[in-house]
């Protein structure tokens, strides 16, 4: 799990990015596409046309790291392009990296009776 600061925002790039675009493509995007400082120890999420795969971007005040992420089954939830940037919160980025809807988390099961 990536050790997102409490003070950290994580954003959501609305659309599809190529995939094929490193840490100096995805920091020039979020400072041109996104009109945000990539240097500013926020998170930027970016998810490939295929949905599967998602690229993190941070900068942590000492250098940047770029993380992935690949689903084996199953697509990211993603905002729509209309959206634009979307901010989530960090609990929020732990259910997108386990492949779980953050929009609406739901239990999977619950009990209906003690006992």
């Amino acid at each position: 799990m990536i050790p997102v600061p409490m003070d950290a925002k994580v954003w959501l790039a609305g659309g599809v990015t190529d995939m094929r675009r490193g840490m100096n493509g995805l920091a020039l995007q979020v400072q041109e596409g996104l009109g945000r400082d990539p240097h500013a120890g926020d998170l930027f999420i970016f998810r490939g046309r295929s949905g599967s795969l998602i690229k993190i971007l941070w900068h942590d005040g000492v250098g940047m790291s770029l993380y992935a992420k690949r689903l084996e089954h199953g697509r990211f939830i993603w905002p729509s392009p209309a959206d634009g940037a979307v901010a989530i919160s960090a609990a929020q980025l732990g259910y997108l990296l386990d492949g779980i809807d953050w929009r609406n988390p739901r239990h999977t099961w619950r009990p209906k009776r003690a006992g």
